[in-house]
């Protein structure tokens, strides 16, 4: 008590013969000093619940509408299963984008399409979309059902930023190169909202997954089906993170995202 009192130059008790009572000061820190303890009493739990991954940050990025309905889900159940969990969460992020916030640290997991991923990164599927084309409203091929790559072969394109892995201009060119055509891109957007946004103003079309026709707003703009039946049609939505990351929060999350994915049948 004296060194208390020395290291914080005031006095705590009043000291007598006959007794000891709190000075103001020490009236004052009374309460304070008594939640020290507790927490002092608590420390081995903060510290257990830390390691099992019941306390904690996870840093989720994805890319914004298209994949909102899933993050919303997702995000619900870790706050009901996990309360302990703090998970921050970073939207409008381009699948490569996100990709290379896992592997420098900045992220902890993202979720997005890739068609390539590297070796130092693990990853689990957790649904599937089809690709299908985005037209203006007024397109002359607007009548179809469905449209072959090939038909648009004279049409400009409007197109995702391309990086590594990233599954959309990539699945593009593969599919073009395969009709035998290479397609004129007149503009790259910087999210699939703006273009929706390009090919409802008549830019030109787009592939685009059924993600986007069901979840971004988009007038003017009309869905049609791929007249193919090729294998690479078909999108793997993917979690990924570092195969090295040994944050306890992030291996709980991915329990609860596995659990999720087995209770919706995915």
């Amino acid at each position: 008590m004296a060194q208390l009192e020395k290291k914080l130059d005031s006095s705590l008790v009043a000291r007598t013969t006959k007794s000891v009572s709190l000075t103001s000061a020490g009236e004052a820190l009374l309460p304070h000093a008594r939640k020290l303890l507790e927490l002092v009493d608590r420390t081995p739990d903060v510290v257990a619940a830390a390691n099992e991954g019941l306390t904690g940050r996870v840093r989720l990025g994805f890319s914004g509408p298209s994949t909102n309905h899933v993050v919303g889900f997702l995000a619900k159940e870790v706050r009901a299963r996990l309360p302990g969990i703090q998970l921050e969460l970073s939207s409008s992020l381009m699948s490569y984008v996100g990709l290379e916030q896992v592997l420098n640290g900045d992220l902890d997991i993202a979720l997005g399409r890739w068609d390539a991923l590297p070796a130092d990164v693990e990853s689990r599927v957790i649904g599937y979309e089809e690709l299908v084309l985005a037209l203006p409203n007024d397109h002359p091929l607007g009548d179809q059902d469905a449209i072959s790559l090939r038909d648009l072969e004279k049409d400009n394109w409007v197109v995702l930023p391309s990086g590594p892995g990233a599954s959309m201009p990539q699945r593009l060119h593969t599919l073009a190169s395969r009709d035998g055509f290479i397609p004129r891109i007149s503009h790259v957007a910087p999210d699939s909202a703006t273009c929706m946004v390009l090919v409802a103003s008549g830019y030109g079309v787009s592939l685009t997954q059924t993600s986007v026709q069901e979840h971004v707003y988009s007038p003017g703009v009309i869905y049609r089906k791929l007249d193919a039946e090729r294998e690479d049609t078909e999108l793997q939505v993917r979690l990924v993170w570092k195969r090295e990351d040994q944050n306890p929060a992030l291996a709980k999350f991915l329990e609860v995202s596995e659990q999720v994915q087995a209770m919706n049948g995915t």
